[in-house]
C-alpha cells in the first residue's frame, strides 16, 4: 500500500516536567493510532517543552532567571542512553506505528552540561531509527542549545514511505534540505516554533521543489500553559489568554497544495492521508537531485561523522 494516515500532534507539553509530557506523548499516540495513523508527529522539542521564555528574556539583564531556568531543563531532558524516552518508543510498539518526536537531548558522554534540539524517529519495533540535532539554532536559542552534526542528516524507511526530518529554520538552509532530497525522501517533517503565512509558504516550497510530502508540526501555546511553579510566569506570561504562539501544524502534498490545516490557535490533532505514488508522478518533471541536477557543474559534500570532541583510544 501506497497510502497512509499522518497524524500531527499539535498540543502544549507541561512545561518543564519531563515525566507528564511523556505521558501526554503516550496518550496522544493512543488516540491517534486508534483513528487509524500509521505516521504520528510532535511538535519541535515537545518534551519538556520549546523554551520560549529565551525570546522574553533580556540579554545580560535576566541571568539569574535564565539559570533557574536551564537548570530545569536540564533535569528534565531526554538522555536517551538512560532510557527516558521509554514510554513514547513502548507506545510505538504496542500500537504498531511510526513516531517522529522533537526532544530537548541531554548527552552525558560528554561533559554532560549540553542540551541539544532534537528529533528521532521511532519504528513500529519501538526502535530509535535516527536522530538528528539542530545544526544551527536560531539567535537566542543558542544560549540555550548545543549545534548538531552531518550523523543525523537520514531519510529511514519507515511503513510509510522514507521519512527525514529537519527542524524550524534548518529548512531555510538549501543545502541541508538537499541532503534529505537526495536521499529519496517521501515524508519531509518540519517540525518547528515558526508559525504564520510565511512559514505556511515555506512548506509549500519545499513540497514543490522537493516533490515530496511535507509534514508540518507546529507549538500551539498559550500563556495558560505555563504551569503555577514555571519561575517568573507572572512577569513573562501575565495575561493567561495570550497565544504565545499560534501553532499552524500543516500537510502539503508534493506541489504545493494544502492537504490538512493550519491548525491556527487551538489544539488536538491533525489527520491527512498520504499517498507516496504522488511522489514519484511529481519528479517526473522535477528532480533536484536527478534529471533536473547539473552534477558536471555543483556537488554537494556532506560530513555525516559523528563529531565528538574527545577520543579515547
Amino acid at each position: 500500500m501506497t497510502t497512509s494516515t499522518v497524524a500531527v500532534v499539535q498540543r502544549a507539553p507541561t512545561y518543564l516536567h519531563r515525566d507528564a509530557t511523556l505521558a501526554t506523548a503516550v496518550g496522544a499516540i493512543a488516540e491517534a493510532a486508534a483513528a487509524g495513523a500509521r505516521l504520528i508527529v510532535f511538535p519541535e522539542a515537545f518534551v519538556p517543552g520549546y523554551p520560549a521564555w529565551m525570546w522574553r528574556l533580556r540579554p545580560g539583564a535576566d541571568g539569574a532567571l535564565t539559570g533557574r531556568l536551564h537548570a530545569l531543563l536540564l533535569a528534565n531532558s531526554i538522555n536517551l542512553a538512560r532510557g527516558d524516552l521509554g514510554p513514547v518508543t513502548d507506545a510505538a510498539r504496542r500500537h504498531g506505528v511510526t513516531v517522529v518526536c522533537g526532544i530537548d537531548e541531554r548527552d552525558d558522554e560528554c561533559g554532560g552540561g549540553t542540551i541539544y534540539n532534537t528529533v528521532v524517529v521511532i519504528d513500529a519495533d519501538g526502535a530509535i531509527q535516527n536522530r538528528h540535532r539542530k545544526l544551527m539554532p536560531t539567535n537566542p536559542e543558542r544560549m540555550v542549545w548545543g549545534f548538531g552534526d552531518g550523523s543525523g542528516l537520514r531519510v529511514v524507511d519507515t511503513p510509510c514511505g522514507r521519512v527525514g526530518a529537519l527542524i524550524c529554520w534548518e529548512s531555510l538552509m538549501p543545502l541541508a534540505r538537499y541532503a534529505l532530497y537526495a536521499q529519496g525522501i517521501d515524508i519531509y517533517v518540519a517540525p518547528t516554533y515558526d508559525n504564520g503565512d510565511s512559514w505556511i509558504g515555506t512548506l509549500q516550497h519545499i513540497a514543490r521543489e522537493g516533490c515530496c510530502w511535507v509534514v508540518g508540526s507546529g507549538c500551539a501555546l498559550r500563556a495558560a500553559d505555563f504551569a503555577d511553579d514555571f519561575p517568573e510566569r507572572a512577569t513573562l506570561y501575565p495575561d493567561p489568554d495570550e497565544w504565545v504562539n499560534a501553532g499552524d501544524s500543516a500537510v502539503i502534498a508534493p506541489g504545493g497544495k494544502i492537504a490538512a490545516g493550519p491548525l491556527r490557535r487551538e489544539t488536538g490533532i491533525l489527520y491527512a492521508e498520504l499517498d507516496t505514488e504522488r511522489v514519484g508522478s511529481a519528479r517526473r518533471s522535477l528532480d533536484v537531485v536527478g534529471h533536473y541536477a547539473r552534477p558536471d557543474l555543483f556537488q554537494l559534500r556532506v560530513n555525516t561523522e559523528r563529531r565528538r570532541p574527545v577520543r579515547f583510544d
